[in-house]
Order: C-alpha cells, then structure tokens, then sequence
C-alpha cells in the first residue's frame, strides 16, 4: 500500500492535470483574469501542423510570457527551458507558432498578472490573416477585345459610361481572396473569350469609380497548360501549370484545393511545417534575430518560393514576338544576366532586347524542375521564377537556416530570371523591367 503522503501528492497532480483548460481545434478562446485557469495550463489538440495565436487583450507593465510544448514527457512548459519547449514571441501584443503535434501538446503562460487575452489554436493555413471584410465592395468587372469599336479607352473614363459598355467573357466564380500581406481583395474567374487576343479591362466601384485601364492577352488554341488558382496554402498561385487536365469527376476546367492532386500537395505542405517548425525552433523565441524583419516575414517569403518553384509556371512567347524567348536550356553552369540580350552590332544605336524567362521543356518528367507535377503528356514552355523570389527569403529569415541562392556570377540565369526587378548586381528595383510583368500584359518571369 502507498504512502498517505504519496497518495496525496498523486491525487493533486492528478486534478491538476484534469483541472487543465483544454483548448479546441480550429477555435479561438477569450481569457479574463477571472476565467483564466489556475495555473495557467492548457492542453493543446493533435494535429499534424498545428498553429497557436496569441493576442493581448489588456495592457500591463510587463508582458506575459507563453511557452509550448509538442512533446508528451516535458510536463508543463516554461522558463525552465528544457527538450522541446519553445517561447513564443510577441510583437505589438500579437504572437503564433506552428508546429508538429502528433501527441498534442501543453501551453502554459507566466507572469499573466491581470491580462485578458486570446488563444487560437488551428491546423488551417493563413491563421494571422486580416479578418475578412463582413462585406465587399460593389464591383464591377469590364473586359472588351482592345482592338474594339469604339476601344474602351476611346470613350469618356467615366463610371457612368463604362458601366453602360457590355463585357466580354462569362464570369464563373467571383469571391473575396487573400492573396497576400496587402490584404484581401476580390478575384474573378472569366472563362470564355477568344485565344491569342488582346483585351482592356476596368474595375468599376459602384458606378462611379473607375479602376484601369489595364491590358491582357489571352493564350493560343494550341496552349495546353491548365489554370491553377484558389490555393490556401499557396494564395499568390493563380496562373496556368504544366499538368494534365483536370479529372472529368471534378466536372471543371481548371485546378483549385477541390481536386488538385495530393502528390503535389502533400509534400509541399510537409516542407512548409518542416520549415516552419525549424523557423519556430531556433529563430523566433524571446530573441528577435533582426529589427527589420520578423519570423511572418520570413515564413511568407518561403511559402511564397516554394509555391512558386513547386507550382512551375507555363507561359509561351508573344505572337508579336515569337523568337524573344530562350529555346533551348542553357548549361547549368550558364552565366550572366538573362533578361537583357547582347546589342545587335549592325546596330549598336537600337536598344537592348528584353525576352521573356521562358524555356522549352521536354516530355520527360524525370528533367522536370517540380518532380512532383503528374505529367503533362506535352511539351511546353515554362516561365522561370523571378531570382527576388529567392532572395526575399534569404534577406527575410535568419541566416543560421542556411537558405542561399544562386548568384548572377554563377548559374543564377540556368533556373531563375535574372535582371529583371532587380539589376544583376542585385540593385533594387533597377533591372530591365522594374517588375515581373508590366501594366501591358508582358510577364517576364514568375514573381510567384
């Protein structure tokens, strides 16, 4: 038989421990100083990528601190340090950490004193995310052929005339997206209009406000590549990708989180918890790494490259310019800026060439630069990713990571687009087009 002294300290750390606040999945729990638990223990949910948000309510004379674990033999979490705790970070009274939970897990918080606050525990991507607006504006999408008559541009630039004009095309999906840090904005899918043409678009804000004009060109009848959009994990993805058509069950044209397939999906989300979990890890506990940046940043510069490498983009030269674009692949050990073409010599007045980042791809799956893309059956020509897609990273996220990039004076030109933001000498904003894709319709490289 045990000790009575035993069985008493057994028996409190037993309703302790069931005393404990257990915090639900995908929901966001509001604490008081009379309704938060004592001690301050929460017990976390399994998941597989896991992301606690933190937001003060109240302010105090020195913040709370809140540590986590994801490992069951740690006990309850702290400044003791130990395996597997980490703090997570505030700024301006808001914090998150994302991690792998396969046994769940203990939050527990010091020096609360009096501070209301919130916890958000979720397994869905984007959890830090602006609210989304209780309602939209009332937008208006016009798109006419350019070469109409009369051309939208022609007429008075006005809400009241444009709205009058009748669009092209038949609009299958309209909806709010958050696309990026920018905040949220709305999207539309417009099926329905003419290959190779060139079109003028307005946006109009309740008949009154004019947005544009703004120009695109429709693909050729040829062009074989699906459209890709509508991606959570992936928001800034809304282009066309080198994949087979999309399964006649899911009765669509193009690819969104409904039937896009998990091969791609599976391992893209396992290197993004990997990654963030590492970030988590070493890089954002009390300490920040840099006054510029934080963790957030980092984290989206990442999720944004590996989106935008893994989810290769097809493209095709311009029917006004069929030739301005790399035929063939060059050497991995290709050098020198790519966006820029050598001045013809018979003419050394005329100005540079600027060409597209497209590269002609075989039939080979295996040669592919995204292994893990079913294959297309075709050949096609792929849009290579901005270099700034990387080098976001790499300036963003603290050094001890080891994330690096190829440079201009090595091979950068052999799978990125070099000197088209940026100079080839890394010069912000001073690269042949200042972008990667102008107002006109051109893209030169994939800006993810």
């Amino acid at each position: 038989m045990l000790p009575e002294a035993l069985l008493c300290l057994l028996s409190a750390a037993l309703a302790a421990a069931q005393s404990r606040k257990i915090l639900s999945l995908n929901s966001n729990s509001a604490f008081s100083p009379s309704t938060t638990p004592t001690p301050a223990v929460f017990d976390l949910p399994t998941a597989a990528n896991l992301t606690i948000s933190v937001a003060l309510c109240s302010a105090t004379s020195s913040l709370p601190r809140f540590f986590v674990t994801n490992s069951s033999s740690s006990g309850v979490p702290g400044s003791g340090g130990g395996i597997d705790v980490f703090e997570i970070q505030l700024t301006n009274g808001l914090g998150s950490w994302t991690g792998i939970f396969d046994d769940g897990g203990v939050l527990a918080v010091e020096d609360l004193q009096q501070t209301s606050f919130e916890l958000g525990v979720s397994d869905q991507a984007n959890l830090s995310q602006p609210t989304l607006p209780k309602s939209s504006p009332n937008y208006t999408l016009l798109i006419s052929p350019t070469n109409s008559s009369p051309s939208l541009t022609a007429l008075p630039q006005t809400g009241c005339m444009l709205s009058s004009q009748k669009s092209t095309g038949a609009m299958t999906n309209e909806g709010l997206w958050l696309r990026d840090a920018s905040g949220w904005r709305t999207q539309w899918l417009v099926e329905a209009l003419s290959p190779a043409t060139n079109y003028t678009a307005y946006v109009i804000q309740d008949s009154t406000q004019v947005g544009g004009p703004m120009y695109f060109a429709t693909k050729s009848a040829s062009f074989a590549c699906p459209l890709v959009f509508g991606l959570a994990y992936c928001p800034s993805v809304a282009y066309t990708v080198p994949l087979p058509p999309p399964p006649a069950s899911s009765n669509s044209r193009v690819y969104t989180a409904a039937n896009i397939p998990e091969q791609i999906t599976s391992p893209l989300l396992s290197y993004l918890t990997n990654f963030t979990v590492s970030l988590s890890s070493f890089a954002c506990g009390r300490d920040m790494y840099s006054p510029i940046v934080t963790c957030a940043d980092c984290q989206r510069a990442y999720r944004k490259w590996l989106c935008s490498v893994t989810f290769t983009r097809c493209g095709e030269a311009s029917p006004a310019n069929p030739n301005s674009f790399t035929s063939t692949a060059p050497d991995t050990a290709a050098t020198g800026l790519s966006a820029v073409q050598p001045k013809d010599p018979k003419n050394p007045l005329a100005p540079q060439k600027v060409f597209s980042a497209l590269l002609a791809q075989p039939t080979d799956i295996s040669k592919a630069r995204s292994p893990t893309l079913p294959a297309m059956g075709s050949a096609y020509n792929m849009l290579l990713p901005c270099i700034e897609t990387c080098t976001a990273v790499d300036r963003a996220c603290p050094a001890l990571l080891g994330f690096t990039c190829p440079t201009s004076q090595f091979n950068a030109a052999a799978s990125y687009g070099v000197g088209y933001t940026d100079s080839a000498d890394g010069d912000q904003d001073q690269g042949a087009t200042g972008g990667s894709q102008d107002r006109w319709g051109n893209i030169w490289c994939n800006g993810g």
